[in-house]
């Protein structure tokens, strides 16, 4: 399936970029359409299922369809292929946030643009110190 790609650097480690993006209660901090999560797994992994609410109040199933500790995730929203999300380490303090989006679903990439943006807050926040 053709994908189109949105990609953010954000000045933190790979690691703690994957756990943010594994993290199903913290999902709805940088995900534009997710309002709430509902899984029985903290920090998904290979076949993860659950549910999202979506910010106009719809609650839909979730499965994680592919999965590669530290690199990569996809899944099946209401059993439609969704976003694949990446991380790509650039070096010991930065990486790079990639979102793949069907290329069906293009005008969603600025819904990546804007959950790629609150990750690196999130994370640039947390890295900051006091």
């Amino acid at each position: 399936m053709k994908t189109l790609i949105c990609t953010i650097e954000v000045r933190a480690p790979a690691s703690a970029t994957w756990e943010l993006l594994t993290d199903t209660r913290r999902w709805h901090l940088w995900g534009p359409s997710v309002t709430a999560v509902e899984c029985s797994e903290r920090f998904i992994g290979p076949g993860s299922v659950g549910w999202v609410r979506t910010v106009i109040g719809l609650r839909v199933p979730f499965r994680i369809t592919e999965y590669i500790a530290g690199r990569r995730w996809c899944w099946e929203v209401a059993g439609i292929p969704a976003t694949g999300h990446r991380v790509e380490p650039l070096g010991p303090d930065r990486c790079r946030v990639v979102f793949e989006v069907p290329f069906l679903a293009a005008p969603y990439l600025a819904v990546c643009r804007l959950a790629g943006e609150r990750i690196r807050r999130i994370l640039e926040e947390e890295n900051r110190g006091p």
